[in-house]
């Protein structure tokens, strides 16, 4: 075996840490291929139709957790650090902001305020690309319901709106850029955009062919089992799930209060079911069900190597409104400039860098303090790593380690669960083998009664300062 994909094999992919990405399998001469696993979640295993002896590109310098990869500061160095301001959790940017698209159906379609399907449509529009990369519903849904493809115009891009928390890979649409000539914009999460990034470092006709990246912040990928895990809270067997859509918008909620919309085969009958996300089992995104492992060791909330980042703007300023807000952050000035001169098709507010922080607080602290304790766990069991940006430590306070390390435990025990309600065609052994293990956690998360006291009185002081 080729010694590169030997330690690739021995070091990301033997310790949990791939991402499914596909890169590596999408390179010249790769013997790998992607496939899902037991658990829904795309992996590399060795086709052995192929020889592993013409791979040109060294696979170590190109997954994006790898020992010999790097870093996205030192991407986004590269790539940025002209005429822009370094911050360490937005990586480089030239401004910040919040916004919404103003023209057209792109925000009622959107997951939040659209501007992501609306920038890469300004790409199409103003002749820079001449087609998007980005994840739609499968042209042949026998593997998977998502897939990555190339859009050429609105009407198709259109189909691929909203945010898709289902597992994905790129090896087939990277074979596709490689061998169809034009200009792509790509549109992915943190460590897909990375990937292709360290993948146009080493690949000449990527490098010229991927002109933008369109980056979405990201909590973390689940796999496959999240999507079937709502379907059959809602009547759909896994088996029989055909659609979904996770960011369904309700009127007169919460831009946070969103709804699911599962399209399955139930009583042999194609039904629509719908639901809140807040009344369902598995979708309360705190507590990690159904995560990649490699999610709790990336420390990119923004996509850093991204030319534009757009996500949701959980903010207490923008969340009443149900429609949706965006963050975007900017890197690129031509995208920069798209946005600053069609002020007529969209609203848009500068914004500071705190603000940025404030919008995905939760997921900084999660990736940055938690991220350090989890690598600190490693290393105290002498167990493999990828580097990373954020030091292994075991200075926090014991609570907020205990915290971790039940999140943890929901993430690896979901997949356990999920099994083995699949054996037994019954959900409630689910929910059974859960159960236990999420009043834990919700128990340790909730403020204890000291702390429910302060909050009251402060409430009381807000609303006597008011009158």
């Amino acid at each position: 075996m080729n010694e590169k994909l030997n330690e690739l094999m021995n070091t990301v992919i033997k310790n949990d840490f791939c991402i499914g990405c596909g890169i590596c399998a999408s390179i010249e001469g790769s013997p790998l291929k992607m496939e899902m696993d037991e658990n829904g979640k795309f992996q590399p295993v060795f086709d052995e139709s192929r020889s592993c002896d013409n791979m040109d590109i060294d696979v170590l310098s190109i997954c994006p957790f790898a020992a010999n990869s790097k870093n996205e500061t030192e991407i986004g160095k590269n790539l940025f650090e002209k005429n822009t301001t370094f911050n360490e959790y937005t990586g480089y940017y030239i401004k910040n902001y919040a916004g919404y698209v103003k023209e057209g159906e792109f925000r009622k379609r959107g997951s939040s305020g659209g501007m992501g399907s609306w920038v890469a449509v300004q790409l199409l529009r103003e002749n820079l690309v001449d087609g998007i990369i980005h994840v739609k519903s499968a042209i042949d849904k026998g593997t998977a319901l998502f897939e990555y493809q190339v859009s050429y115009n609105e009407d198709e891009l259109s189909k691929g709106a909203k945010s898709k928390y289902y597992p994905i890979e790129m090896s087939k649409v990277i074979r596709f850029v490689r061998e169809n000539k034009g200009r792509y914009a790509l549109i992915g999460i943190p460590c897909y955009i990375k990937g292709v990034r360290l993948l146009a470092e080493h690949d000449e006709i990527i490098r010229e062919r991927i002109k933008f990246f369109i980056g979405l912040v990201c909590g973390h990928l689940k796999s496959e089992m999240f999507a079937k895990s709502i379907g059959w809270q809602l009547g759909v067997a896994p088996n029989n799930l055909k659609a979904i859509d996770f960011r369904k918008k309700l009127k007169n909620r919460l831009a946070s209060d969103y709804g699911v919309e599962v399209i399955g085969e139930k009583d042999g009958k194609e039904v629509v079911l719908s639901s809140p996300t807040r009344e369902l089992y598995t979708t309360n995104w705190g507590h990690g069900l159904f995560k990649y492992n490699a999610c709790d060791y990336c420390d990119d909330v923004l996509a850093e190597t991204a030319d534009i980042t757009v996500g949701d703007a959980w903010l207490p300023e923008y969340i009443k409104d149900s429609m949706g807000t965006n963050i975007i952050v900017v890197r690129n000035p031509i995208l920069h400039q798209i946005l600053e001169k069609n002020s007529d098709k969209v609203f848009i507010e500068e914004i500071s860098v705190d603000k940025v922080y404030q919008s995905q607080e939760g997921g900084f602290r999660h990736r940055r303090d938690g991220l350090a304790f989890r690598l600190y766990l490693k290393d105290k069991n002498n167990e493999w790593i990828p580097p990373k940006r954020v030091e292994p430590s075991n200075n926090l306070p014991s609570k907020r380690k205990r915290i971790y390390e039940e999140r943890m435990k929901l993430s690896q025990e979901s997949f356990k669960a999920y099994r083995a309600a699949e054996e037994t065609k019954n959900f409630n052994k689910f929910i059974e083998h859960m159960d236990p293990l999420i009043k834990k956690y919700n128990k340790l998360i909730s403020p204890s009664i000291v702390r429910r006291v302060l909050l009251k009185a402060k409430r009381e002081i807000k609303k006597i300062m008011k009158n």
